[in-house]
């Protein structure tokens, strides 16, 4: 009983101490909140007041900086008033320096208008003027005005021909200062560095006999042994009074050769009749083609020119047989490779090239004898058909001026072949033709009006002209030569070059008696 009672008074005083405490903590709170409040008013008239305050400072400084904005402003106005003004000033100045230009300018036009009718009836008096002295030159002189235009074009034209002349004259000067030297250079270089062995031309070929009685076994019965040789050489054997010899004549060089060869044979093997002379021309032939092809890759090699087609070396070997004006065309072939190409190398060409035209540039003379054409259309054809190089074609039809060189390398064949054809001895000319070529130097040089005289000298290699010095000038002689070498380069055919030599003296004579 009494434990219940102790139970029931501990549970009754926790409850009560429960209440009591959750009031006391109430209490507590609300005292915490109600600090806490006043706390928070404080803080926030506080945080008023500093607001308050940074917002009057704020506004202070806003309208320090207005006025401050405002002073600069006013002084800006100020300075872009004043430039204004200099503006203004300056525009007014203008405006009154136009007003007198445009008062001085129509003054002068005024002026101008007035002397322009001056002027109108100065003309007039003067045309009137020049017309009555026209009339009184024509009455004193007696010439019309196109006699008067005549002779005015007349002494124009001397004076232009004076100024053409001086003007070629230094165009020359300059030119040759340049050149000259440079050329001789490579040119007596390139000569100097190739040399090459001359042959004559001929038509006939002598074949030696060991004796007189030879001569009756080669014409045969009938003559039918000299009569075979004949008809398969396609040469002209020639059997006279010539001790111990007989002569072969024939235009084609390869075929007399042949026949020559054969002849040889048959004399030395001493059994002559038709099926040995026929068997030995065999032989001859195949020699013949085996010295062509020899001397084709002789030449070839000599050279340095690699990649021919080998029908074309063979052409190149027949040119051993051919010759043109006594020189064997063969090594003049050579001659003009080795000569392109050292030219080619000292300007900085193609070498190469050049070498390659310079040997075929007379390809053509190896079959001029059995085909219609000159050998430079022959030439050109057989390295078409054969696909040569271009530059190389234009080259071989260019070097005879057939047509305009289109490179450097084809002017070099053009000079190589001109040195090669031009050296002292390398060519020669039957006197028929020599004659001819010095009288039509003459002649040429004679149809030009004021020539005297005119001399072919230096075996047609030069032509020496006197003129005659009332009729041309100094400055006219420099026109005429030009016009004679034009006309000789275009009407005659000669190898090398011709030097034209004008001469013009003049003399005074005078006897004291």
């Amino acid at each position: 009983m009494d434990a219940i009672i102790i139970i029931a008074v501990f549970l009754i005083s926790a409850v009560i101490f429960t209440f009591v405490g959750f009031f006391l903590r109430k209490k507590i709170a609300e005292s915490k909140i109600q600090n806490a409040e006043n706390e928070a008013k404080r803080i926030i008239e506080t945080a008023t007041k500093d607001a308050e305050n940074r917002k009057k400072e704020e506004i202070f400084k806003a309208k320090e900086e207005i006025m401050n904005a405002r002073k600069d402003l006013d002084q800006e106005i100020k300075e872009r008033r004043g430039e204004v003004q200099v503006q203004e000033r300056r525009l007014v100045q203008k405006e009154e320096n136009l007003e007198n230009r445009i008062a001085q300018l129509e003054k002068k036009e005024q002026e101008l208008i007035q002397k322009d009718a001056d002027l109108d009836v100065k003309s007039q008096e003067m045309d009137k003027v020049i017309n009555s002295q026209r009339e009184e030159l024509q009455r004193i002189s007696r010439m019309s005005v196109d006699e008067a235009k005549k002779f005015l074009l007349n002494e124009v034209d001397k004076d232009l021909t004076q100024e053409k002349a001086a003007l070629i004259r230094s165009h020359e000067e300059e030119v040759k200062e340049k050149s000259d030297k440079s050329a001789k250079e490579i040119i007596s270089y390139a000569i100097q560095k190739c040399a090459a062995d001359h042959t004559s031309e001929t038509t006939v070929s002598i074949v030696s006999l060991p004796n007189d009685d030879m001569k009756g076994r080669i014409i045969g019965r009938e003559g039918r042994n000299i009569k075979t040789l004949e008809t398969l050489t396609g040469i002209d054997l020639i059997i006279d009074d010539t001790p111990e010899a007989v002569i072969i004549s024939g235009f084609d060089p390869l075929r007399r050769e042949v026949a020559k060869l054969a002849l040889e044979k048959l004399i030395d093997d001493g059994r002559i009749h038709p099926a040995k002379i026929e068997e030995m021309v065999e032989k001859a032939k195949e020699e013949i083609a085996a010295i062509i092809k020899e001397e084709g890759e002789r030449a070839v090699m000599e050279t340095g020119v690699i990649g021919l087609h080998p029908d074309i070396v063979k052409l190149i070997g027949k040119l051993r047989y051919r010759t043109s004006y006594g020189q064997n065309v063969l090594n003049h072939s050579i001659e003009v490779s080795n000569l392109a190409r050292i030219m080619a190398e000292e300007l900085g060409l193609d070498a190469k090239l050049a070498r390659r035209a310079g040997l075929l540039h007379d390809l053509g003379k190896a079959l001029d004898h059995d085909m219609e054409g000159t050998h430079v259309e022959i030439g050109v054809d057989i390295l078409k058909k054969y696909k040569e190089n271009p530059i190389v074609i234009n080259a071989v039809e260019a070097h005879h001026g057939d047509v305009e060189p289109q490179t450097l390398e084809a002017v070099l064949i053009q000079a190589a072949d001109a040195i090669s054809a031009s050296r002292p001895g390398a060519r020669r000319e039957t006197l028929e033709t020599y004659i001819k070529r010095l009288q039509n130097l003459e002649e040429i040089a004679d149809s030009f009006e004021g020539v005297d005289k005119s001399f072919a000298i230096q075996a047609g290699r030069e032509v020496r002209i006197i003129v005659k010095p009332d009729k041309i000038s100094d400055d006219q002689m420099v026109l005429m030569s030009r016009e004679i070498a034009k006309k000789i380069e275009d009407e005659m055919e000669y190898p090398g070059q011709i030097k034209v030599n004008m001469i013009r003296e003049t003399r005074v004579i005078e006897y004291a008696k």
